[in-house]
Formats: C-alpha cells, sequence, structure tokens
C-alpha cells in the first residue's frame, strides 16, 4: 500500500500536467500582483489629479464630477457592459455560474481592464470608491483567462482558479496576504474544500511577494500602538460595534435595495436616462465635497489615516458624509469598490465615539470603529479584523478588535439580513441567466 502511494506520488511530481498546472498558478499569482500594483499606482495619480483640480478652486468639481460620472457611466453602458459596481459580487457569482459561457462574460480580460481605466476615469471626477473590490475581479479574470491554457477540465478546478485569483487580488491591493486568504475563505466561497486551500494560499503569497517587492513592504495606515483592554473598555467596544453594525448594515441595505427604494420620478430617471442619473449623483457628490471641505472625494485612505494619527482636523461630520459620499458615488452605477471608502468612514465614525470616551486613548477606538463600520457592511468579521490589524501594524489589539467585529455582524444583520456581496451576486446571477436565456431565444432552430 505504502508503495502504491509512493509510485502514485512521485508520478504525480513527474507529470507534465502537474507542473504546467502549477506555472500557469504562479504566472498568474505575479501577473496579478503586477496588475495591483500597476492600478494602486494608476489610483494614487487619478486621486492626485483631482485633488490639484480642487486646490485650484474647491467650486470646480461642481462641473467636474457631473460630466466625469455622466462620462464614466456612458462608457460602462456602451463598451463595458457588467464592469460597474465593486467586482467582488462578480467573482463570487462566476464561482456559483454553471455555464461556461456566463463565467467568461464576467471574468473576460476586456471587461477586466475595462474595469481599471473607469475606476481611475471615477476617481479623477471625484467619485468616493475603492480599487480593492475590482482588484479582486481583474485578479480572478487574470487566472481565469490563464486556466485556459491549461487546459482545466474539471469544473472545481476552474472555480479554483477563480478564488485563487480573487484572494490575490486582496492580497496584493491591500498588501495584507493573510487577508486574502481569510476573504477568500470566510467571504467568497463559502463552500471553500480542502483540495482548494493549497492553491489558494501559495497564489496568495506570490502575488503578495509580487506586489511587496514592486511596492516596498508598507503599511497603508501608519503605524499606531494604541490598545485597550477589554474590562477598561467594554464600554466603547459595544458603542463602536453597534454604532459601526448599525450604519453599515444600513449602508448595505440600500446599496442592495438600490432603485426600489427610490420615489418613482428618480426611479424613471435612473432606468430611462442613466447618464443624467449619473450626473444629477455627480453634482449631489459636489456638494457634499463642498460641505465636507473636500474631504469625502476618493478612496479615503489619506484622510483615514490623519484620523488614526491625529495629523490634520476633519469636519466633526465627515464619517457621515463620506458614508453618503460613498452612497451616492455607488448608486450613480459606475465602476469601484467599497473597502476603502469603508474604512474612511470607520475611522470617522470612531473618531466621533473616542470623543465620548476622553479617558481612552483615541487611536484605539479610531481602530474599533474601522473594524465595526467594515464588518457591518460586509459581514466577514474575520476578514474585517484582520485587514486593519494588517493595515495598521496593531498585532496586540486582537481581542477587542473581534469582540467588535462580533458585535457589528449581529448589529448589521437585524438591518440586513442577507450579506451585500451575496445579495448583489444573486442578482448577477439571475441577470446573467436571464441574458443567456434571452440569447438562445434568438437563435435559429
Amino acid at each position: 500500500m505504502a508503495k502504491r502511494i509512493l509510485r502514485r506520488s512521485r508520478h504525480t511530481w513527474l507529470s507534465v500536467s502537474h507542473w504546467r498546472r502549477r506555472i500557469i498558478f504562479w504566472a498568474g499569482a505575479i501577473s496579478v500582483g503586477v496588475a495591483a500594483y500597476l492600478f494602486a499606482a494608476g489610483s494614487e495619480y487619478a486621486n492626485l489629479i483631482f485633488h490639484k483640480a480642487v486646490t485650484f478652486s474647491p467650486y470646480l468639481p461642481l462641473i467636474i464630477t457631473p460630466v466625469g460620472l455622466a462620462s464614466v457611466v456612458y462608457i460602462t453602458r456602451r463598451f463595458f457592459e457588467g464592469s460597474e459596481g465593486s467586482g467582488i459580487p462578480q467573482t463570487i457569482a462566476a464561482l456559483h455560474m454553471k455555464e461556461p459561457g456566463e463565467r467568461n462574460a464576467i471574468l473576460s480580460l476586456r471587461i477586466a481592464a475595462g474595469k481599471v481605466i473607469l475606476t481611475l476615469l471615477a476617481l479623477m471626477s471625484g467619485a468616493s470608491v475603492g480599487r480593492e473590490g475590482p482588484t479582486v475581479q481583474i485578479g480572478a479574470a487574470i487566472m481565469h483567462a490563464l486556466g485556459k491554457f491549461g487546459r482545466f477540465s474539471r469544473a472545481d478546478m476552474e472555480k479554483s482558479l477563480i478564488l485563487a485569483g480573487g484572494a490575490a487580488g486582496v492580497a496584493a491591493a491591500f498588501n495584507t496576504p493573510l487577508a486574502g486568504i481569510v476573504f477568500a475563505i470566510e467571504e467568497m466561497s463559502r463552500s471553500f474544500e480542502q483540495r482548494a486551500s493549497g492553491t489558494v494560499l501559495t497564489t496568495v503569497i506570490v502575488a503578495g511577494i509580487t506586489s511587496i517587492a514592486l511596492s516596498g513592504n508598507y503599511v497603508y495606515f501608519g503605524h499606531t500602538a494604541d490598545t485597550i483592554g477589554f474590562v477598561d473598555g467594554w464600554v466603547a467596544i459595544v458603542a463602536c460595534g453597534l454604532v459601526g453594525g448599525l450604519l453599515g448594515g444600513g449602508f448595505s441595505r440600500i446599496l442592495i435595495l438600490g432603485m426600489d427604494i427610490m420615489p418613482q420620478f428618480i426611479r424613471s430617471i435612473a432606468m430611462k436616462h442613466p447618464v443624467r442619473f449619473a450626473a444629477i449623483c455627480g453634482f449631489i457628490l459636489a456638494v457634499l465635497g463642498l460641505l465636507s471641505g473636500s474631504t469625502v472625494y476618493g478612496t479615503g485612505y489619506a484622510e483615514a489615516r490623519q484620523i488614526l494619527e491625529h495629523t490634520a482636523e476633519l469636519p466633526q461630520g465627515f464619517g457621515l458624509m463620506k458614508l453618503l459620499a460613498t452612497l451616492v458615488s455607488y448608486l450613480s452605477g459606475i465602476p469601484g469598490g467599497i473597502f476603502a471608502p469603508s474604512l474612511a468612514v470607520g475611522a470617522g465614525l470612531g473618531g466621533n465615539i473616542a470623543a465620548l470616551f476622553p479617558y481612552l486613548p483615541a487611536g484605539a477606538i479610531i481602530t474599533l470603529g474601522m473594524v465595526a463600520y467594515f464588518t457591518g457592511v460586509v459581514q466577514a468579521p474575520i476578514t474585517a479584523f484582520v485587514i486593519v490589524m494588517e493595515m495598521t501594524d496593531n498585532h496586540d489589539f486582537l481581542i477587542p478588535l473581534m469582540a467588535t467585529a462580533a458585535i457589528a455582524q449581529a448589529a448589521s444583520r437585524v438591518v440586513c439580513p442577507t450579506p451585500l456581496y451575496k445579495a448583489i451576486a444573486r442578482k448577477f446571477i439571475a441577470r446573467s441567466s436571464a441574458k443567456q436565456d434571452a440569447q438562445k431565444l434568438q437563435e435559429p432552430t
């Protein structure tokens, strides 16, 4: 028996298909890391261009943002249909689609390229969006495309490619390899299988190493050593968990319901004239920018870091205004993620809550606010505290972060019973299936 197992293992390691599969996964991981680095650099440059315009005049966004968002929606609908939104629901939907044609439509390299271009244009227009969600779809698309060269016949192997690419996208985008692995298990694949674990692990590590090699081993939000004990800070932990969870759940519920909760005349504009509706959303976003002192535009990384490190004074209502800016940006129909803006909203809310507890370290409560709101939005508590822990380089704060995430998830489910990405993924699957059925009906018999 032992000899047979040894012979089979030796045969596997010597087989051409085994090494071809490994090379494809490694090449895909490196490609995802490079793509994530270039996308991150482009996003920084796009943010810089917009903020230079704001420096020239804070009233310029009243023109730039409506025109920019309208243009992005027009290009999206005309040339890159399916690239709108975050990118994570599309990737989750692809994991559950049975028809290869449906998967190919969502994870085509053309859609991935459009996702990059349009997200950068949205950031240049001042949209409150992030690049992390799009990077997940881009990573999945790259691995899915490379998988065709490997001639993988098994459906589960194809799903492993998509799962690994999406997880590698998270790891490379945030520079947080551990979070990429956790996100793959917790959020992207509720039915994560043991045989795929090694594939995902290797791909995430290689993508993370590639990203670090290109950009350096930096921490997005700097370093904070502020901590609080569970006994001393339990009131702040509960407050952050409840506030962040309820607001995050409310935000997700609105995104899931979308136009269904809008008044009839607004719904009519959005359905019949989506480009005009995007322009209206852009104008509302510009007004929010004026009210916030131009702090709600873009990803929110700089503002979150300023709040955490106490290096700048932001408006007291920054958290709520950033929430509204992200909501308006997403509902406009442009491509873009909500990871980074959600962390910025959480930092703002944490700053507000910290003012109620002056005897506790403000940095610790701000960190709790980030975990709480992020958990409330995505309902993936383990991913939330791992991402924040890695992005703030604070590994001595684990128990309070875990407790806050657990409270936030419970509070979020009261408002939004179905997780955001799962609900939107279902819509993508239903829409894709309906489109495929319509195409079959049009085919000559």
